[in-house]
């Protein structure tokens, strides 16, 4: 609950945490910890990483029926995804997301054909870059499907502002990813749940120089 409140209090809008490691029930538990935690106004997501089976999804989706998910990520295991994830959509109500586990814009074709998602968080850096990824967002405008993406907040910020359907930069802790932390000297910073894209060419990023100088482990120089 402390670890909830420290999110909150750095002003982020919600929190996506981890699920599907523990058996349904275990894992609703937490959830409701979590939103005792935080009150109802802060958005709450949670992502199984591909870990349950779609029974186990489908049971903890209901468990969690009155607490305000805003989505249910890579619920179901891989070897049957699209078809089980739209399956906990129709049982449950819940949004599903997924995505980021796509390399190709017919991958998320497939995805969105056979209704297994509601938001897509497919991953520009891992798919081709910006441009597959508006294509992508083109798609699901035209199916009602969401945006997100996933992880990379100074990328993902210039493309989920860029559309009128996208959802929510994702960083992670600074003990987990510390780079995203200190490795721009020019970062805005989170304010009532709000990013403020660099307006700056390119990413708008300026390194920070001191950071990139500690970490160093080894020096070219060249001589001309």
């Amino acid at each position: 609950m402390e670890q909830m409140q420290r999110y909150k209090g750095m002003g982020f809008a919600g929190c996506k945490f981890k699920v599907g490691g523990a058996s349904a029930q275990e894992d609703a538990e937490r959830v409701r910890a979590a939103r005792e935690a935080v009150g109802d106004q802060f958005i709450l997501l949670v992502d199984a990483n591909q870990g349950y089976t779609r029974e186990q999804a489908v049971e903890f989706a209901r468990r969690v029926a009155d607490q305000s998910i805003r989505w249910f990520e890579e619920p179901c295991r891989w070897f049957n995804d699209r078809r089980w994830m739209r399956d906990v959509r129709y049982m449950t109500g819940i949004a599903v997301a997924a995505g980021q586990s796509e390399s190709t814009v017919a991958g998320v074709r497939d995805l969105i054909v056979d209704d297994a998602i509601d938001v897509c968080n497919f991953d520009s850096s891992w798919g081709g870059g910006p441009t597959v990824w508006r294509k992508i967002a083109s798609l699901a405008t035209a199916f009602g499907i969401e945006m997100g993406h996933h992880e990379e907040p100074q990328v993902s910020a210039h493309l989920l502002a860029s559309i009128p359907h996208g959802t929510y930069v994702e960083c992670f802790d600074p003990d987990r990813d510390p780079i995203f932390w200190n490795l721009f000297s020019n970062r805005p910073t989170f304010t009532d749940g709000m990013y403020a894209v660099p307006d700056k060419p390119g990413l708008g990023i300026e390194l920070n120089t001191d950071y990139v100088e500690r970490y160093c482990v080894e020096k070219r120089l060249t001589q001309k």
